[in-house]
């Protein structure tokens, strides 16, 4: 008789909500860190369905990332250490790295990202690379601009990446 192999099912992810100044982000995690950083009010249902996982609510497998995360929204907090599980492409994980390295309360533009991980030519694939960032805040995808100094592209919108920024500068305005 054919031994069963026991079919292992959708990865279980552990979700837990942060409200901040009005703006709601969805914190997941998985047991080996921090996976997703969500900054719209997504339900966990269509997160689960989007990354092809179960969502548990529970909060105590991100009682370290949202410990740094609330330290970091109060102004006591400039990096992270809470342990991460990033998925991406190689490109990708380069482009993560380097916005690791823009210092608080500094911006640089896509350009000069691009020119860091030796592809500058290709500003246009960093800012998809930014923009697939499944961690914003953490990976501070934030300190990005336009080459004029403008803000563009964040997915919590303008709003939340000024505040951000301005949370950076110590309060002072943009």
């Amino acid at each position: 008789m054919a031994k069963r192999t026991k079919k292992a099912g959708p990865e279980k992810l552990y979700g837990s909500t942060l409200n901040w100044e009005g703006w709601t982000f969805q914190v997941l995690s998985s047991r080996a860190g921090l996976r997703l950083i969500e900054l719209a009010r997504t339900p966990f249902e269509t997160l689960a369905e989007r990354l092809k996982a179960r969502v548990l609510p529970d909060d105590e497998p991100n009682e370290r990332a949202l410990e740094e995360l609330h330290e970091y929204l109060r102004g006591e907090r400039r990096a992270f250490d809470v342990p991460v599980d990033l998925r991406g492409t190689p490109f990708q994980m380069g482009v993560w790295d380097a916005l690791c390295e823009i210092p608080y309360g500094e911006t640089c533009t896509y350009g000069e990202i691009a020119a860091t991980v030796g592809r500058p030519k290709a500003t246009r694939a960093v800012g998809q690379a930014v923009g697939a960032n499944p961690i914003p805040i953490v990976i501070p995808c934030h300190r990005v601009i336009g080459t004029t100094g403008s803000l563009v592209g964040f997915a919590g919108g303008l709003p939340l990446k000024e505040r951000l920024l301005v949370l950076e500068r110590g309060g002072l305005s943009l």
